[in-house]
């Protein structure tokens, strides 16, 4: 067998172990993890046991030693089964590569690697008084000798309370601005943190309350990267991962809803005229505009995918093409709401149950607030437009 021919083998192998993964637990628990708004703990774990969870990871630490369109590619596939899961996979990931880009080798032994066993990770960044203005915080971290303490009230932490480590975006010791920002691995065991309700409309299972970092002791050791450093960070480290992440789900969403329609709609027959719903003309137009949407995500996705790879291996900054990032998030997040309606529509009361496509609509409603929401994503885009800079830490600074 030929070296391409070795290489399709393994990458087959190592797909099929994820299709595997999301087949028993992450669409068998969808629908239980909704209702009783269940964090899925065995989804991460069935995940993990694949190798999917260090996707982006090195072998040596782990990981699969894989590239920005395969990570993509899962979170599309576990979007399709339960946005909820989709969006812990992609806060995971995402810390995980934020660690990759500027963590040092001791950190990615303790966090990613950990002697062998999978921690769950995630991003910690908004705060209350910012609201949607996720990169800008009020909090402040103080010294402690050489150590740290962390005091700050964050606002929507997806996998709050159940993370074995949260990346907390806060201010540098004594900031002189807003850009002085730091980051900090902080222990999801550690003293002092307070994780809230979480209680909403969609993907309720994931978790993703207020928590309050109170007093919290952190080592110097789990500093990431340097000291004011948090501006870089948040701009070449979670932002690309992040929002190449978010779109693929939103767009797996649209898909899983897409599919659910066309099943629905191709076996019930109604009895009085002996048609089923997709012999009607009205309802195939549904369906046909709906799949016109879908289809516009992949290739996006996949030609942004191999451009964050080039960027990473060139060693250039990811934050190259945040607005093409950011402009596939917003037009995923569209498709998924549009498609998601349209799914309704055509199921009349059926999708209208308790049931996949009914959570798909509720989930995709997720997508619009999710930062940064639409709103301020479309102002981004418009100062790029206009040739305006997109300067975030000042006021005015949308």
């Amino acid at each position: 067998m030929s070296k391409t021919n070795l290489a399709r083998a393994a990458q087959d192998d190592i797909y099929s172990s994820l299709d595997h993964a999301i087949e028993s637990t992450v669409k068998l628990n969808a629908e239980r993890n909704d209702l009783e708004g269940r964090f899925p703990r065995d989804n991460f774990q069935a995940l993990a046991a694949a190798g999917w969870t260090g996707v982006l990871n090195e072998p040596r630490f782990g990981g699969l030693g894989l590239g920005h369109g395969d990570f993509a590619e899962a979170a599309y596939r576990i979007g399709q089964h339960d946005a909820s899961m989709g969006l812990i996979y992609v806060m995971h990931v995402g810390a995980a590569q934020t660690i990759n880009l500027f963590g040092n080798d001791d950190q990615k032994e303790r966090w990613l690697k950990a002697k062998g066993r999978t921690l769950l990770g995630t991003y910690s960044t908004s705060e209350r008084a910012s609201g949607g203005h996720w990169w800008y915080n009020f909090s402040e971290a103080s010294r402690d000798g050489e150590n740290y303490v962390v005091n700050a009230e964050k606002s929507f932490t997806t996998s709050s309370g159940q993370a074995d480590f949260y990346l907390v975006q806060t201010r540098s010791p004594g900031a002189k601005d807003q850009t002085d920002i730091s980051f900090f691995i902080v222990d999801g065991k550690a003293a002092g943190i307070e994780a809230g309700p979480w209680d909403a409309l969609g993907v309720r299972g994931n978790h993703s309350g207020p928590i309050r970092y109170t007093d919290v002791k952190v080592p110097r050791r789990d500093r990431l990267g340097a000291e004011g450093q948090g501006k870089e960070i948040i701009y070449d480290g979670v932002s690309p991962v992040y929002l190449i992440g978010l779109g693929a789900v939103w767009e797996g969403v649209a898909r899983g809803a897409l599919n659910a329609a066309v099943a629905h709609t191709s076996r019930f027959v109604h009895k009085d005229k002996n048609k089923s719903l997709s012999d009607y003309q009205a309802i195939r137009q549904e369906l046909g505009a709906a799949k016109v949407l879908v289809e516009t995500l992949r290739p996006w996705r996949k030609e942004l995918a191999a451009r964050l790879d080039e960027l990473w291996r060139a060693g250039k900054p990811q934050s190259e093409i945040l607005i093409p990032l950011t402009e596939f998030k917003v037009h995923a997040a569209e498709v998924a709401n549009k498609v998601a309606a349209a799914a309704l529509t055509v199921t009349g009361g059926y999708g209208y149950r308790r049931g996949p496509i009914e959570r798909s609509f509720r989930d995709a409603r997720a997508a619009i607030a999710m930062g940064p929401s639409n709103v301020i994503a479309r102002d981004w885009i418009g100062k790029s437009l206009v040739g305006l800079p997109l300067e975030l830490f000042y006021e005015g600074g949308e």
